[in-house]
């Protein structure tokens, strides 16, 4: 079980995050891409298939599919609604990434 004293730390730690301007403008960008659903759910047809392409592919072959992949949505990303929003999603990733790392540091966790 969970020591108290981390819950709680960890529920401040993530109003912190939600005070973050990465954050407020991950949400901002999310909340305008939601009032167009059908962009909404080409976003997250993008994003799975960026997902399996990049966890699925061999090493290899993949700054070649990659690249096909940019050129298959380049015209997509030129919406100004999708590149916010995929721009504001990946700093709020990179955040979480840099958080992560932190904490696996700090710990001496390998």
């Amino acid at each position: 079980m969970i020591d108290q004293v981390v819950l709680e730390a960890t529920g401040k730690f993530v109003e912190e995050i939600k005070k973050s301007n990465t954050f407020i403008e991950y949400n901002l960008q999310k909340e305008k891409l939601k009032r167009h659903p059908e962009l909404f759910a080409r976003v997250k047809e993008y994003r799975q298939q960026n997902f399996a392409l990049q966890s699925g592919t061999q090493a290899d072959e993949l700054l070649d599919k990659l690249d096909a992949f940019e050129r298959e949505y380049e015209k997509f990303r030129e919406d100004p609604l999708v590149d916010d929003f995929l721009r504001a999603e990946l700093a709020f990733c990179r955040m979480i990434q840099e958080i992560n790392g932190r904490l696996m540091t700090e710990l001496d966790f390998e």
